[in-house]
């Protein structure tokens, strides 16, 4: 028998994550203004995007759906074709502006048009800057939440905290869930913070992205590790088509369904963390749904496995496990959450 053995080969990605105040022109690279580069942006980032497009020199803007209707493969095929008119080539940009959507969509977009272009991200909410531009995962919804995707890094992430600073309470009450969650996954002193009065935003941002930064560089592909920045998202993501519930409320809402589970495999103070929840105004309960739909959502997990849906758990704060969870055990959980 003759074989050949193709690789394996090395990446070398790297994803810079810078932290500003305002979009200085500097933070941009200077061959954007030289090169093809293609806007993509949510509608309440509309100017933002523009001044990025002022500052490279380029007229190709497109503005997404709104939210999760953005996250769909229909809405990929519109970009796609959109790119093609535009000439869009393999060694131009793709910027992401706006919300998690956004630069999910971005994201995928970038992975897959003309089979990968580099895409640099500007999250304009709190929970896209501390989570979802952070990574690499990109992914659109087909029956279930971003079971298409790729992953695939930015070169730049641009966090500006003037932005993230201004942001109407419902947004920011979103990042705050997901920041809780890197908290009770990998810093329990991000935890205390926001167990505190009026914690600052700047430090919460970037102890929530090097919580992420950390996991993510161990453990790229998720092939272990990475998947304990899942807390909350299993149930959640049941939460967020059901109820429905904007992301990262439904994450919270998750987070005390997983905690309840969490209590009863290892003792953990389940008790803190809906004190926790609920000090921050955040929900920690989902009202309008009932069990079948919720469990028949779970079961479709892509973290599912033949011994149980993969969850993950908490043994103490900052001390996570991804293990198979029966469903008798998932039923307990979303009775804690109001769904029984």
């Amino acid at each position: 028998m003759d074989r050949l053995i193709l690789g394996p080969f090395s990446s070398a990605q790297q994803s810079e994550i810078l932290f500003t105040r305002g979009i200085p022109e500097n933070v941009l690279p200077e061959r954007l203004s030289r090169e093809r580069t293609a806007i993509l942006y949510s509608p309440g980032a509309e100017p933002i995007a523009n001044q990025v497009a002022e500052a490279i020199q380029t007229i190709n803007l497109r503005q997404l759906a709104d939210r999760e209707d953005a996250k769909t493969l229909e809405e990929s095929v519109r970009i796609y074709e959109w790119l093609s008119e535009r000439n869009i080539g393999r060694h131009d940009t793709i910027i992401g502006v706006g919300g998690g959507a956004a630069t999910d969509v971005a994201g995928y977009v970038a992975a897959t048009w003309l089979r990968g272009v580099e895409s640099i991200l500007i999250p304009t909410t709190l929970l896209a800057a501390v989570d979802a531009a952070i990574g690499g995962k990109t992914g659109v919804n087909l029956g279930g939440k971003n079971l298409v995707g790729a992953f695939h890094l930015p070169s730049r992430v641009i966090i500006d905290l003037e932005i993230l600073e201004a942001l109407p309470e419902p947004l920011r009450q979103e990042g705050i869930a997901e920041a809780l969650k890197a908290g009770y996954v990998g810093d329990s002193r991000l935890v205390d913070l926001l167990q505190g009065t009026d914690p600052p935003l700047a430090e919460l941002v970037k102890r929530a992205v090097a919580v992420k930064v950390e996991v993510v560089g161990s453990d790229f592909r998720e092939n272990d590790r990475r998947a304990v920045l899942n807390f909350g998202h299993t149930i959640g993501h049941a939460v967020e088509l059901l109820a429905p519930m904007p992301h990262g409320l439904a994450v919270a809402v998750g987070m005390v369904a997983a905690g309840t589970i969490s209590a009863i495999r290892y003792g953990f103070d389940s008790r803190g963390l809906v004190e926790t929840v609920f000090g921050l105004g955040l929900p920690v309960a989902a009202a309008g749904v009932t069990p079948g739909p919720a469990l028949d959502l779970i079961r479709k997990d892509k973290k599912r496995s033949s011994q149980g849906t993969r969850m993950v758990l908490l043994r103490q704060i900052a001390d996570p496990v991804v293990e198979p969870v029966p469903e008798n055990l998932i039923e307990l959980g979303l009775a804690a959450i109001g769904i029984a």
